[in-house]
């Protein structure tokens, strides 16, 4: 059966253990976000995810979003979950409290993302926009711009949208050709089309505040020429109500794969008038750089994405291994039946899908928990240093969340055998669903090269090795009872290490550098996954000696050592057959034509 049940206990074990709530408490700004608080905030968040918007999952798949008459109209119960959402305050709880936040850590409202995205992917996708471009307007946006619109986005009365792609600009965002003209009122007149802008046009808020990126009349060419605009679906009178309809609409929308009730739009720019009325957000042709704000919130956003429609495949590979009955185990007579959990390749598969979630989730909530250390810690020297950290891992989790989120949903099919293959199980949907996340918000392969071509860089390449130093020293630090994890860990390290000195060595071979970057980024993510998973296990083993089971209980502590070391000893191997992929270079890739690869 395809219900959903929100994994609190991992949630909470790693806000424990592994990315200690603790440290960011101890800071001024966080101090409110206390333990009992979190506990009970994630609690009713669970509640809400697993009994008011997972079961809108399958009907949304079924019903999808339609364009009529130029609105888009979306599932009946989007429109009376989303109420509650918004009423409930859900929306609100990462943002500044001025605007009506909550100013809960990025960390804790990313576990309240992680638990509304496993119980519907498609319905998500409008407040993480949402949040996304909060988050860009509370760092840009004049202090006119905020009062204006952040009160009812962060309330999530109106919904936000990112505006960047053109047909002929895809991940090339310095080839956009939208035009802003200055009207000489302080206004612009937008024209253009975007493709690819997902919730931007719905029904679930009467207004939608759109962040479009678009050139002006002497802007220089590429990426340095682009400026960003707030482009409302309604002008805003002066008292806050809303005014006449601005000329931005969606003109059509696109057949998916996949997340059927996620409105994906062509949106056409003053295709009415000469433009729709936009805003500019700080100074002209900046709008790159502020976009990438709004852009890094969203990786690591669908990063979890990849975590949470694991998770939720997961579970119901998990019920139906349990409930079918096929075959006999190793060691029953012939003629019997037993449960497929029974069978040493079934465990195998559940195993994988577990042991990568709870990667998966370690790597999310670090890179967030080094993203709140990075806003809010009042030394500088520790800031920066954690904004680096961020940096590195936003590639990251984006990548390898969303790559892992594919390769699991695949295996929840198998699981299911043929059954999986039809759509009544539902299991093929999170399948479906989960194929967009390695393509949108910058492809993997863009997050492969940003890896390498910046962020290892950072310090000349000293940042990157401290962090592998870090990584040997907790591998120092774990308890006996996990010294064959530590010993994979270990190797894992040396040998990503190993590689990264080789592309070092390569910096003047562009080529040779790009072509090493997916298998490297795939090494270096399992790495850091081994590491989540080895401070959880440490964490596990240290609670079991002192006999202090009683939180989570002794099962649940033994199961974290078992699925660590089944990673360690059956997952983390695989960095060791990537490096020949990093360190192969480019030669091949360029050795056949394109009419030789034809058939």
């Amino acid at each position: 059966m395809d219900t959903y049940t929100a994994p609190l206990r991992d949630i909470r074990f790693v806000l424990e253990h592994v990315t200690p709530l603790s440290e960011l408490t101890a800071l001024e700004d966080l101090a409110h976000a206390e333990p009992e608080l979190v506990a009970g905030l994630l609690e009713e968040a669970g509640r809400f995810a697993a009994q008011a918007i997972a079961p809108t999952n399958r009907e949304g798949d079924e019903q999808g979003a339609t364009l009529v008459d130029g609105e888009v109209v979306t599932p009946e119960s989007f429109k009376r979950v989303y109420q509650q959402y918004v009423d409930a305050g859900w929306g609100a709880v990462q943002h500044p409290p001025e605007f009506g936040g909550g100013g809960f850590p990025l960390t804790v409202a990313n576990a309240v993302k992680e638990l509304i995205t496993s119980a519907n992917m498609a319905f998500s996708l409008g407040p993480l926009l949402t949040t996304g471009a909060v988050y860009l307007m509370v760092h840009h946006a004049s202090e006119e711009q905020k009062r204006t619109y952040l009160p009812r986005m962060v309330s999530g009365e109106w919904a936000g949208t990112m505006n960047l792609t053109e047909p002929q600009a895809g991940s090339d965002v310095g080839a956009v050709t939208t035009r802003a003209e200055p009207v000489g009122d302080g206004t612009y007149r937008i024209t253009g089309q975007k493709i690819y802008i997902t919730f931007g046009e719905h029904d679930l808020t009467e207004q939608i505040v759109h962040l479009v990126l678009a050139r002006l009349p002497d802007a220089p060419p590429g990426t340095k020429g682009i400026s960003l605009f707030i482009v409302p679906k309604f002008l805003v009178n002066e008292d806050g109500s809303l005014g006449e309809r601005n000329d931005v609409h969606a003109v059509s929308l696109e057949h998916k794969l996949g997340i059927h009730a996620s409105p994906t739009c062509v949106m056409a720019y003053g295709e009415d008038s000469d433009g729709a009325i936009g805003e500019l957000v700080g100074a002209p042709n900046d709008g790159m750089r502020l976009m990438f704000t709004m852009m890094n919130d969203a990786r690591l956003g669908v990063g979890l994405q990849g975590l949470a429609i694991a998770e939720r495949a997961y579970q119901q590979s998990l019920a139906f291994a349990q409930e079918r009955r096929q075959g006999r185990g190793p060691t029953d007579a012939p003629g019997e039946q037993v449960p497929i959990i029974e069978h040493p390749d079934v465990r195998r598969m559940l195993l994988t899908m577990k042991a990568y979630i709870d990667a998966i989730r370690g790597l999310c909530y670090a890179n967030a928990h080094a993203l709140d250390l990075a806003e809010h810690h009042p030394d500088a020297s520790v800031r920066e240093h954690q904004q680096k950290l961020a940096d590195l891992l936003t590639p990251l989790s984006k990548a390898w969340g969303t790559d892992l989120g594919v390769e699991l949903t695949s295996l929840a099919v198998q699981v299911h055998g043929g059954m999986g293959y039809v759509e009544e199980t539902g299991v093929a949907q999170h399948f479906r669903d989960a194929r967009i996340a390695p393509i949108y918000e910058g492809t993997n392969g863009i997050q492969a090269m940003d890896l390498v071509g910046r962020k290892l860089p950072y310090d000349g390449g000293a940042f990157v090795k401290g962090v592998f130093e870090e990584i040997r020293a907790d591998v120092d630090g774990l308890p006996d009872a996990c010294r064959d994890i530590g010993a994979a860990l270990a190797a894992a390290v040396d040998e990503l290490a190993t590689t990264t000195d080789w592309l070092f060595t390569r910096r003047e071979s562009l080529a040779d550098v790009l072509a090493a970057a997916t298998p490297y980024l795939r090494m270096f993510a399992t790495v850091v996954g081994g590491w989540q998973l080895a401070k959880g296990a440490a964490a596990a083993q240290r609670l079991l000696d002192a006999g202090h089971t009683d939180a989570y209980g002794t099962g649940f502590l033994e199961a974290r050592l078992t699925v660590a070391r089944f990673y360690a000893t059956q997952l983390l191997p695989q960095v060791h057959g990537l490096a020949p992929a990093v360190m192969a270079g480019a030669d091949d890739l360029f050795a056949v034509t394109a009419e030789q690869l034809a058939p």
